[in-house]
């Protein structure tokens, strides 16, 4: 079958050919909202989608807004199930990348959702900036985890480093568990080693009459 020559395709057809500033912010898209999700996860869940497990995505997306100078991706939402076969939702309001040259692409309206053994996660955050070059994300703004059974995480302004799988927040934190409450500074994960550390005053109050 004879190939159409690229020079008669349309300005949105050449736009979302490989290789092209869109084909990569759609790549990027599907591998990087479960890791901004498995950042937070992992320091309330040591939630199982992370660490190297296998996914499979699919991708729907209202519109896309195409122009030669701005690539944007609205509400998209990405399914999959972990090496567990625990399905997880994560979705974005928008993902902007204002020309191809700009390396930073702005998320708006993240959240995501997984389902845990003893019931649903929940993760929101409302902003962030992912910076292709340096492989890093900010977060900006609150960031809230709530899940099954009492367990609850609230911090703000994260900072991932995608390249050593690390993250640590710049803001105060505060979590709640059926064993009590914590708070600390910040907090700090590594998401390789698994380990999270409350850093600046942590602190912990165990309610006595839950201990068993």
């Amino acid at each position: 079958m004879a190939t159409r020559p690229a020079r008669e395709l349309t300005a949105r057809q050449q736009s979302a050919l490989p290789g092209t500033g869109y084909h990569k912010m759609v790549g990027t898209a599907k591998w990087l909202l479960p890791t901004l999700a498995g950042v937070v996860g992992v320091a309330m869940l040591a939630w199982p989608v992370m660490g190297g497990h296998d996914f499979s995505f699919v991708l729907a997306k209202d519109r896309v807004a195409i122009a030669s100078e701005r690539l944007k991706i609205a509400q998209a939402v990405y399914r999959g199930e972990d090496r567990r076969g625990q399905p997880f939702v994560i979705s974005a309001g928008s993902a902007v990348q204002q020309t191809s040259r700009d390396p930073v692409v702005k998320l708006q309206d993240m959240a995501a959702r997984i389902q845990m053994r003893d019931g649903p996660a929940h993760i929101v955050a409302k902003s962030g900036l992912y910076d292709m070059e340096s492989e890093t994300v900010d977060v900006d703004g609150p960031v809230a985890v709530r899940a099954a059974g009492g367990y609850a995480l609230n911090t703000r302004d994260v900072q991932i480093d995608l390249a050593s799988r690390t993250a640590h927040s710049e803001g105060p934190v505060t979590g709640s568990m059926p064993l009590g409450t914590f708070s600390a500074d910040r907090i700090a994960a590594d998401i390789g080693e698994r380990t999270v550390t409350l850093e600046g005053r942590a602190r912990l109050h165990i309610v006595q009459n839950k201990v068993r």
